[in-house]
């Protein structure tokens, strides 16, 4: 690249340099006394025909343009180029007295990335914070004399019901550390699936029953086992078949079912309910850390808004799908997709 900056006239070296500049992957310009001289197709994809124009009508945001006419090397980021709000880093690089390499840095995954930890943390502060406070303001209560034993009790039970809360929020949290932890470790358990949703099942019949709903179970005969690891397909289970019972419940009359088949070289796993359903609008986002669709009776249930989250790491990790549909009034289906092998 210097022998080619150093000469006098770059686009007599025009087809070099461009397989060069198409080799990168972000949009690279070939500035020479502000003359674009060259430019790779993702610079032209998101700049248009912009060679041999004068590098103010490729580079139009004002700071950035700014920093490209001082012809120094260096990094600024900014943003104003292609979709409204993305995020760009603009690295200038010298390869001869009068020329300047210009890349475009996309830094949109970064950024999604860095709100993503900003949002996880505000969120895990403030589900801890909410329990907290009332063990702190009721633990304050029973100090006082005077108290009635009967008072005392419910403050005492309270303290016992919000601290229980934020030891099932820590869990879920270290459960999705490690999770992600062992994201790249390839399962290594034979598991038995039709003998853990029989003992699912079990596990879950007498919140069920409180509720007044139905289980159904639906295997077909002779499942395979398949590679994972058991905690975790365990826990996607559970949570599954809890979430369908705390919230699939709306009446004495909703089914639970259960059901597990292969499929097209997968294990095709179903968790559906006849409850209230979804409104469409809250499916992309539910299996968000945190996120809810009723928050009141999500925590009124004990739910911690971890545990689609954690179910969503688990089957990413055992190279799964998931999906769910809904329907209002009508129910909700919870698919897993496991590869057999």
């Amino acid at each position: 690249m210097q022998k080619i900056a150093n000469l006098p006239d770059m686009r007599q070296f025009d087809p070099i340099a461009r397989e060069l500049l198409e080799a990168l992957n972000e949009p690279a310009l070939l500035v020479e006394r502000r003359i674009v001289q060259l430019a790779n197709e993702a610079a032209r994809d998101l700049l248009g025909n912009i060679e041999g124009s004068d590098v103010r009508l490729a580079i139009r945001q004002p700071q950035a343009l700014e920093y490209v006419l001082k012809g120094d090397p260096g990094e600024i980021d900014f943003t104003g180029v292609g979709a409204f709000g993305r995020p760009w880093r603009l690295v200038a690089r010298r390869v001869g007295a009068d020329v300047l390499l210009l890349r475009l840095v996309d830094r949109s995954d970064a950024h999604a990335a860095e709100k993503l930890r900003v949002d996880f943390v505000a969120n895990a502060s403030h589900e801890l914070r909410t329990p907290l406070t009332a063990v702190i303001g009721y633990a304050e209560s029973l100090q006082e004399e005077g108290l009635e034993a009967e008072v005392a009790a419910r403050f005492t039970a309270t303290i016992r019901t919000e601290a229980e809360r934020m030891y099932r929020i820590i869990e879920d949290l270290m459960s999705l550390s490690r999770i992600e932890a062992d994201r790249f470790v390839a399962p290594s358990d034979q598991v038995d699936l039709a003998a853990m949703l029989r003992s699912a099942i079990q596990n879950v019949r007498g919140q069920a029953q409180e509720c007044r709903c139905k289980l159904h179970l639906e295997l077909q005969d002779d499942l395979p086992t398949i590679p994972g690891d058991f905690a975790q397909l365990a826990q996607v289970i559970d949570n599954l078949l809890s979430n369908a019972v705390r919230y699939g419940c709306a009446s004495a009359d909703c089914d639970i079912r259960l059901a597990a088949a292969t499929e097209d070289g997968f294990m095709r796993l179903e968790v559906s309910d006849t409850g209230p359903g979804i409104p469409r609008h809250h499916l992309p986002f539910i299996t968000r850390r945190f996120y809810r669709v009723d928050a009141a009776r999500s925590r009124e249930g004990g739910g911690t808004g971890l545990g689609l989250a954690i179910v969503k790491h688990i089957v990413e990790r055992h190279r799964g799908t998931l999906s769910i549909d809904s329907e209002l009034e009508k129910g909700t289906t919870v698919t897993v997709r496991l590869p057999l092998s």
